[in-house]
């Protein structure tokens, strides 16, 4: 069961938060943080990506550069741009974009719960991006940043969720990407006990977004536990902070592929090929999306072809085969371009849905690629089987949008 508390939660003046909310850290680089952050030193960005404040040439892993993250959340706590509240809350985080609109629950995960697979996850963590999130983590001795959980719908959430945000948003305002953020303070103490007994209840959460940095929190946690010999488990440095989104609300987006070239096949040959797992369909000049599962689009030569993977090329059966992305990747990438490891090979790279058809179509039609796979986004439902089969999912197959605001909440670890 879900092991759950409420937090003194580490938050901008509400006069404030559009200065200091920003993007997560890992879905920008440092030059576009440095241009997001130009002329507003109340940027969270000064804490989550501080390489902004050097000169471009510096590592982002410098030590200077962890330092000045450090320096940087005191100064934001010594100006009163971060205050913390002075009872442990929970919060809601709601999100609306295209109409709809997404309500999650601000609360600290324990990291037992992430050790003995009660947090269930469903991507492979890279040891240096655990490593850089333990070490922002363990200098600031704060979460700065909340990891991403879902979990199987429950109304009796629901109910305590509509209760809070009948009342006025403690913020409320929409960001450049016509996303809104409104955000509630739970501080009754009846719906707060209610909220961890109901969680107390829950098997199982499911990590969206936030691998790493749940990775990184049970690192930190260990640090800690074997400094403090009196260490009993219930310290603040325990928990980590999460926000919680009922699984139906949630959307994943296609993540698509582009490949530089085709392995010395021409296109009429490379399609060809393809013939043996998937029916070909030309649809014109223009891409388009997939129809459902198992239908793929591909565009190259100023040309979109729908592709249908044949039966033969999966088995229902099996929560990993059954896959788009394991479709496309044993089918096309690997059997005919000769790209064995998506983590690795130079001649690929990824695009969100978010981002349009049309980058697809301009980067081949540039010649810096020369084709653009399209694929039908997962559901949460094939996340969850494979979570539950402790089964991970292929590299790039999951984008959620919208991406979670950060600069909101803070937890602090003591």
């Amino acid at each position: 069961m879900a092991t759950i508390k409420p937090f003194k939660g580490l938050r901008p003046p509400k006069s404030i938060i559009k200065e200091v909310a920003s993007r997560p850290y890992d879905v920008l680089n440092s030059l576009e943080a440095r241009l997001e952050a130009e002329g507003n030193e109340k940027s969270l960005y000064r804490i989550i990506k501080p390489e902004i404040d050097f000169e471009t040439e510096i590592d982002e892993h410098h030590p200077e550069v962890y330092e000045r993250a450090v320096k940087n959340f005191h100064k934001f706590q010594e100006r009163g741009w971060l205050v913390q509240d002075e009872q442990e809350n929970y919060y809601v985080y709601a999100q609306t974009m295209n109409g709809k609109t997404q309500y999650g629950l601000v609360v600290c995960s324990h990291v037992d719960d992430y050790m003995t697979g009660k947090i269930k996850k469903h991507e492979l963590t890279r040891k240096d991006k655990e490593e850089d999130r333990m070490l922002h983590v363990s200098v600031n001795d704060a979460n700065i940043e909340p990891v991403f959980f879902a979990y199987p719908d429950n109304e009796e959430l629901n109910i305590i969720i509509k209760r809070v945000i009948a009342s006025p948003a403690e913020y409320d305002f929409t960001t450049p990407d016509n996303v809104g953020h409104h955000f509630w303070i739970i501080n009754d103490k009846k719906d707060i006990n209610n909220i961890t007994d109901l969680f107390a209840r829950i098997p199982y959460l499911y990590i969206a977004d936030g691998h790493h940095r749940s990775a990184a929190a049970a690192l930190v946690c260990a640090e800690k536990a074997q400094k403090n010999p009196n260490h009993t488990g219930s310290e603040e440095y325990n928990y980590f902070m999460a926000v919680c989104f009922s699984a139906s609300q949630l959307n994943i987006i296609d993540y698509n592929r582009l490949v530089k070239d085709l392995n010395e096949l021409t296109p009429s040959e490379f399609l060809k090929k393809l013939e043996a797992s998937f029916v070909i369909e030309e649809k014109g000049s223009d891409i388009i999306r997939p129809i459902g599962l198992h239908n793929f689009s591909i565009y190259l030569d100023h040309k979109c072809y729908s592709l249908t993977a044949k039966e033969n090329t999966y088995n229902d059966d099996d929560p990993i085969d059954v896959l788009d992305v394991t479709i496309s990747s044993k089918y096309i990438l690997d059997d005919i371009l000769g790209i064995k490891d998506l983590r690795t090979d130079k001649r690929i790279d990824f695009v969100g849905g978010i981002r349009g058809l049309n980058e697809l179509k301009q980067r081949v039609d540039s010649g810096e690629m020369a084709l653009a796979i399209v694929l039908h986004p997962v559901t949460m439902e094939q996340l969850m089987r494979i979570s539950d089969s402790n089964n991970i999912m292929p590299p790039k197959t999951t984008w959620f949008e919208p991406k979670l605001r950060s600069g909101l909440v803070i937890h602090k670890l003591n």
